[in-house]
């Protein structure tokens, strides 16, 4: 049956812990129940009601979590990246025709340049620091001038509205529904067994899909509690770990790699840290990441699969007792996965192809974008599949392997290479702490195998130590003609290493 999120929320205890974050009391599901209240009231004397789009700006923490969960049961919710440009924000709010922005009190940058361009109603947040964590106040400047639709949000509005990474092409518009967020809160649940005990340690930005869905929509439909740190912050973490005293905590493989850095100084903290399960999503997870990350935190460790289009979750590792594959991001959690011939329009028997998914947490279709709907979606054997762009095969107990990004599949004179294939081996070399493999242009070939590397602390290792070591585990065609050793390897807004534009960001192309 579909759902809101009204209703996900509604079966938890009225004063069981619900967000927290760091020196603040806790929200309670009552008080999260009254601060719904008071925030529609505020939206609809603005103006601005059910299937009216509301940006949202503000800072990661308890005010951007709670903020999203009660806006989204009266009205569109589309958070944006607080460290967007003028023109950015220029962009977004023109093409999402949002009637009204949440900005923190006092802010004039800019966003509220922004949004005074575009005519705007600014709605101002502030809180106090005494008050539970998401407990704020929203102030109206202007007001749209309309008469707000007040009535609460059925299962097939809109309740989230985000953009594609946009890294090859203009971003496009991925609209979730109440439906759609509510199953895969749903899913995520499920497959990480959340009960109300749990409590969750989000540090992933609350303007992307892994934050909203599966650290706080998934927390809080469990009836459990998430408490939000104001991002992610490696020096602070073990601290969080301590005060917070979460079950387990949600990150990109990136962020994991700088906490195992840590970790051997905060093994007192370690020791003591209730976590049931460490989760990964957004990006694969290298296994030897995985193995150490299992060993240092004495925790299964659930690499999951998603994106914005499914709301987040595809797959996911299971729990004990089944298998946790270091490699693999999982088994279908939620919706259908299948592989699929990567041209032609039918799902395959076995084999290597695209990642297809079908099921009710995936988008209905982009908005205002025929085209790409059309390429994304197609129907066999009467079902409705999606293509995520991955390339992955499933092995026979249906565990999912991904091979790449099909635009991030290196295709060196003919020969197809796998950017992850490349990544496995070199993570293998004592020295190397991280890898982003990536394709550089040749005159000849058209592309050619590259390779951007982060050094362990106090280890040494030269480029043709490195491809000498490549070459005794890869075919020659596949080892990489140019490592490059960097401090730091480029990141995007989340977290994540990002090989498309690498080549051009390092001076390769």
């Amino acid at each position: 049956m579909k759902q809101t999120l009204t209703a996900l929320l509604a079966t938890a205890a009225p004063d069981a812990p619900a967000i927290g974050a760091p020196d603040r009391p806790w929200l309670t599901y009552a008080g999260l129940t009254d601060q719904t209240a008071r925030t529609l009231a505020a939206l609809h004397s603005a103006g601005v009601g059910r299937g009216d789009r509301v940006a949202i700006v503000l800072p990661n923490g308890p005010e951007m979590a709670s903020a999203f969960v009660t806006i989204s049961q009266g009205a569109v919710t589309a958070p944006l990246n607080p460290a967007y440009t003028l023109d950015e924000f220029d962009f977004y709010l023109s093409d999402l025709q949002a009637r009204a922005i949440v900005l923190p009190s006092g802010d004039d940058g800019p966003a509220a340049q922004a949004a005074a361009k575009h005519g705007l109603a600014v709605l101002r947040l502030s809180f106090m620091a005494t008050h539970p964590a998401g407990k704020f106040t929203l102030t109206a400047e202007g007001a749209t001038g309309a008469t707000p639709d007040t009535t609460p949000a059925g299962p097939d509005d809109i309740a989230l509205i985000l953009h594609t990474s946009g890294t090859t092409s203009r971003p496009k518009i991925v609209p979730l529904l109440q439906s759609n967020v509510a199953a895969s809160a749903g899913h995520i649940g499920a497959s990480l067994a959340l009960t109300p005990v749990d409590r969750c340690l989000n540090m992933m930005p609350l303007f992307h899909i892994h934050g909203l869905i599966a650290a706080v929509s998934a927390s809080l439909a469990a009836g459990a509690s998430v408490w939000c740190a104001p991002g992610f912050d490696a020096m602070r973490f073990f601290g969080w770990l301590d005060t917070a005293r979460p079950s387990w905590y949600t990150a990109v493989p990136t962020m994991h790699q700088t906490i195992l850095q840590r970790a051997p100084r905060n093994a007192e903290i370690i020791a003591r840290a209730p976590l049931r399960f460490v989760r990964s999503s957004s990006a694969s997870l290298p296994a030897q990441v995985m193995l150490e990350l299992a060993q240092t935190f004495d925790a299964p460790v659930i690499e999951a699969y998603g994106m914005t289009e499914a709301a987040h979750q595809m797959a996911s590792n299971p729990l004990p007792p089944r298998a946790q594959k270091p490699g693999a991001v999982g088994i279908a959690a939620g919706p259908a996965l299948r592989i699929a011939h990567e041209v032609e329009n039918h799902v395959l028997a076995g084999g290597i192809g695209e990642v297809v998914i079908s099921g009710p947490n995936v988008t209905p279709g982009y908005e205002n974008n025929p085209d790409a709907n059309a390429k994304a979606y197609f129907i066999d054997a009467g079902q409705r599949w999606f293509r995520t762009g991955d390339q992955g095969a499933l092995d026979a107990e249906g565990y999912l392997t991904l091979t790449g990004r099909l635009k991030e599949i290196i295709n060196r004179g003919g020969e197809k290479i796998s950017p992850l294939e490349v990544d496995g081996v070199l993570m293998d070399h004592p020295a190397v702490q991280q890898v982003v493999t990536f394709a550089v242009p040749h005159p000849k070939l058209g592309e050619e195998v590259a390779a951007a590397v982060v050094l362990r602390e106090g280890m040494t290792a030269g480029e043709a130590d490195i491809r000498a070591f490549a070459a005794t585990r890869l075919a020659t065609f596949k080892v990489p003609r140019r490592i490059v050793i960097l401090p730091e390897i480029p990141k995007g807004a989340t977290g994540k290493l990002q090989r498309i534009g690498l080549a051009q960001k390092l001076g390769l192309a």
